[in-house]
């Protein structure tokens, strides 16, 4: 086969493969709006009269136990044995079987018993989705799904409010005002279990399975544009995911929950997602995600109808600020998005604490109108890092042999923070009143100091090279070494230039030798002879895919 044949500069000959990819990717992208839609849900319910007087208006302590029922974590478990898509449609399942009992509760009890019912099958969902899109999804493409991914949690949690917001307004005070957005609930889990294996597998489960022809056959499908299993590109993604499983087993041969920890890179990992998983909840955003009713009702809005439109506009906002983010992930950096985060929020949430205080003290209605902007301006700022990276971020900085294990951990943090916030949350509201909000202060400032001072820019590099941040600079070069080795082999040394190979990858060619593939790589050869090679390549890399494709719709083949 010839370079000439395995290249393409044409955009349009680059599209139909990954078009197709990022469709069906969107079934797993749904998985977000699945649990934005059941986290935003008892905060809607709150607000319906309905709802309050059929469970005898229940107190901070039920809300807390009613937001706190999760499952545990056995979806590592699962998505390491069985597969990403059978532990996705397991999960699906469960949540429909939670649905259907929290749809036709008759007691607070059996609504609790559907919650954590519905909470033990999303378990499985979230911890299988966003495996199967960081692993499938294409090279340029993967920062930006995984950040649109957490981001999409606004439209379940839109679907929710102004559902919650419809139901109210069409059946007042019928219990249909509240079972319509709990049956609402089911649409997403019902796509997932119809239509979940027309999603490929993985194929780095695929490899580590041993199930190497049916892995090159998936890459090859949805990311070469030719279809050819030794398209340069597919040969270069299957020798980086062979050789760092190679690593990955060496450094691990019985790999289990200690293993998270048995290195020093490893422990530098999770330290930082544990962190990061306890700053999504404990930020003050907590506060309005779940308990909007008693934070309006603390400035002295006490109409339902009022209370479910601001919501409903809040879902709104969150999400073009949560989107916003997501696309200027691979723009700023994730380090930097989360310092210009965290600075906002703790400014902000100092002058939503004065307003709310004010109002509470002097009865003071200005601040009291305009404590709202100021809800509206915190989640700006919690939206652009927080909701996009918190699990980009996580599976960047996890290698595959830990990625379902530690991602698992990220999730049960969460879910142990919000168990404990969401407890506290509604009891510590009725007795301290705006004082609470000085808590949420102080917590801010060391989120700050962390931040700064701990998380690592991975932008620009692939999921293998990331582990050179952590784990040292062997192992990244060695995959690098081992992909552009089988790159080479499969392509005739015919031209005089390097070439692009693929949307955002380039190879490069000297003295009719293949020398190097360079995937999501500004950065020169090590060599001396290649610099003005280099300087092309980088040149080339700049002027047509930097400014060809990065403003490129997420859903158009970049």
């Amino acid at each position: 086969m010839s370079l000439s044949s395995a290249t393409y500069t044409d955009r349009d000959a680059m599209r139909p493969g990954i078009r197709v990819l990022n469709l069906l990717l969107l079934l797993p992208l749904l998985t977000a709006s699945i649990n934005g839609l059941d986290s935003s849900l008892v905060n809607g319910l709150q607000i319906l009269p309905a709802w309050q007087a059929y469970f005898n208006h229940p107190n901070g302590k039920t809300l807390g136990l009613i937001s706190a029922a999760q499952g545990l974590p056995f979806t590592p478990f699962s998505a390491d044995n069985l597969g990403r898509r059978p532990t996705l449609f397991i999960g699906a399942v469960i949540m429909l079987a939670g649905v259907a009992l929290q749809c036709s509760a008759t007691t607070i009890g059996m609504f609790i018993g559907a919650r954590g019912l519905i909470g033990f099958g999303l378990t499985f969902v979230l911890g299988a989705a966003p495996l199967l899109i960081t692993e499938l999804a294409y090279p340029t493409q993967r920062g930006k799904l995984t950040a649109m991914y957490n981001a999409s949690w606004y439209f379940g949690s839109i679907v929710s409010a102004w559902t919650c917001f419809g139901a109210y307004e069409g059946a007042g005070r019928s219990t249909w005002s509240w079972r319509v957005p709990t049956l609402v609930q089911a649409i997403g889990p019902v796509l997932q279990v119809l239509f979940i294996w027309a999603v490929p597998e993985s194929p780095r489960f695929l490899v580590a399975k041993g199930r190497e022809s049916k892995a090159a056959s998936v890459l090859a499908r949805y990311h070469s544009l030719t279809g050819d299993e030794h398209d340069p590109l597919i040969m270069f993604e299957m020798a980086q995911i062979r050789h760092a499983l190679k690593l990955e087993r060496e450094a691990a041969r019985d790999t289990s929950f200690n293993t998270l920890f048995a290195t020093p890179g490893n422990r530098k990992r999770m330290v930082i997602i544990v962190f990061l998983a306890v700053f999504s909840q404990w930020s003050g955003n907590g506060l309005v995600s779940y308990y909007i009713n008693l934070v309006l009702e603390g400035v002295g809005i006490k109409d339902a109808g009022t209370k479910a439109a601001i919501n409903g506009g809040l879902q709104v906002w969150n999400l073009v600020a949560a989107m916003s983010g997501a696309l200027l992930v691979d723009k700023l950096g994730r380090r930097t998005l989360f310092i210009i985060s965290n600075v906002g929020m703790l400014i902000d949430f100092g002058v939503w604490t004065l307003t709310t205080a004010l109002f509470n003290t002097l009865d003071n209605e200005a601040a009291a109108k305009a404590t709202i902007p100021f809800i509206f301006i915190f989640y700006f700022f919690y939206d652009i890092a927080y909701t996009p990276m918190l699990v980009a971020y996580t599976l960047e900085i996890l290698p595959f042999n830990i990625r379902a294990k530690g991602f698992a951990v990220m999730n049960l943090v969460v879910s142990l923070t919000l168990a404990f916030n969401q407890f506290v949350n509604p009891w510590a509201l009725d007795a301290l009143g705006w004082k609470y909000y000085l808590v949420y202060c102080g917590w801010l400032i060391i989120e700050l100091v962390f931040v700064v001072s701990y998380i690592i820019e991975t932008k620009g590099r692939t999921l293998e090279e990331t582990a050179a941040l952590f784990d040292g600079d062997q192992q990244p070069e060695a995959l690098m070494h081992q992909g552009g080795e089988a790159a080479t082999m499969t392509m005739s040394r015919n031209l005089s230039t390097p070439r692009r190979a693929g949307p955002g990858i380039w190879v490069e060619q000297e003295k009719n030798v293949v020398t190097e593939v360079f995937p999501l790589r500004d950065t020169s050869p090590k060599r001396e002879s290649d610099h003005s090679m280099a300087t092309s390549i980088v040149d080339r890399y700049d002027e047509e895919v930097r400014s060809a494709y990065s403003h490129t719709p997420i859903f158009e083949a970049l």
